[in-house]
């Protein structure tokens, strides 16, 4: 499934203790002012995701929440910086205040400029 546009399917998220065991246990780490990231190649066309914030940061699921779209829409606008062949990648959210959407969306792009490399 190749990805068009700024789609963000199902296909393209990360689901399963399987995959993101696989992730942690062989990916590379590398961080941002806002985030951590895990990634490695996947094998696919596509590249997927899974985004986390942790609780220890943010108790509330409102924020949790809030900065899990934030961070998802910052990389469904952003997708196309990675290069050609598909990536896991698991963006973990590592500041304890509520980011604005244009810090995250700069994070993201770091972060996947990076990978792309």
């Amino acid at each position: 499934m190749a990805s068009t546009g700024h789609t963000f399917p199902k296909a393209e998220r990360i689901s399963g203790v399987k995959d993101v065991a696989a992730l942690l246990a062989g990916g590379k780490w590398m961080r941002s002012e806002l985030l951590k990231a895990c990634y490695m190649r996947n094998g696919l066309e596509f590249s997927r995701i899974v985004v986390s914030v942790p609780k220890r940061l943010f108790k509330r699921a409102v924020k949790r929440n809030l900065l899990k779209r934030r961070i998802r829409e910052a990389y469904r606008l952003q997708k196309e910086l990675l290069a050609e062949g598909g990536f896991d990648i698991l963006l973990q959210y590592n500041s304890p205040e509520v980011a604005d959407f244009a810090a995250i969306r700069d994070n993201v792009a770091a972060v996947l400029r990076r990978i792309a490399e």
